[in-house]
C-alpha cells in the first residue's frame, strides 16, 4: 500500500484506491516506480559477471557450458548470473536436446538506450570535439619524443667517434 500524507489527500481519510489519489501524487508514485526500475536494470548489469556473460551472447547464442569454458567460472556462477539476466528480461533461454541456450533479448537494451539518449548531448560534443582534432593531426609530424630520439641519435654517434 502506498502511503500519502493527508496533505496530499482529498479529504483526512487514507484513500481506499489509487484512484482516489490526486493527479499529481500519481505522477509521483509512477516516476518513482521507473526510477526503481531503472536503478535495478544498472544494478544488474553493474556485476562484472554479468556484463561478460552478456558480452558473450552479443555474438551468438551461447550454451551454459559454453559459457563456462570460455570465462572460466563454475557451472554454479554461471546458472545463477543467467537466471538473474533471465528474470531481468535481459536474455531469454530454449531448449536444445539436453542443454539450455542463451541469448539476448533487445528490448531491456532499447530501453536503456532511449534512457540514455537524453545524456548523450552531454558527451557527444566532446567526441565531436577529439574527432576534429585528431582529424587535424597531421599523421607525417612528429611528436616531440620522436624529435629527440632523432637529434639524440646522431649526436652520441658523432661523440662515441670523436672521442675515439
Amino acid at each position: 500500500m502506498v502511503l500519502v500524507p493527508a496533505s496530499t489527500c482529498i479529504c483526512a481519510r487514507q484513500p481506499k484506491s489509487l484512484f482516489e489519489l490526486p493527479k499529481h501524487a500519481l505522477t509521483r508514485i509512477c516516476s518513482l516506480e521507473y526510477i526503481k526500475e531503472v536503478e535495478s536494470v544498472f544494478e544488474i548489469i553493474a556485476e562484472p559477471n554479468r556484463r561478460a556473460i552478456l558480452s558473450l551472447l552479443v555474438s551468438s547464442e551461447q550454451s551454459v557450458g559454453e559459457i563456462e569454458r570460455q570465462l572460466r567460472m563454475s557451472q554454479p556462477t554461471v546458472s545463477k548470473h543467467l537466471r538473474v539476466l533471465r528474470d531481468a528480461g535481459f536474455v531469454e533461454s530454449t531448449v536444445d536436446a539436453q542443454r539450455r541456450l542463451y541469448r539476448l533479448k533487445p528490448k531491456p537494451f532499447q530501453e536503456m538506450d532511449a534512457w540514455l539518449a537524453q545524456f548523450r548531448r552531454f558527451w557527444s560534443g566532446y567526441l565531436d570535439a577529439l574527432e576534429r582534432h585528431l582529424d587535424r593531426m597531421d599523421p607525417l609530424t612528429p611528436t616531440k619524443k620522436e624529435d629527440k630520439k632523432k637529434t639524440r641519435g646522431p649526436l652520441r654517434e658523432r661523440k662515441k667517434g670523436e672521442t675515439k
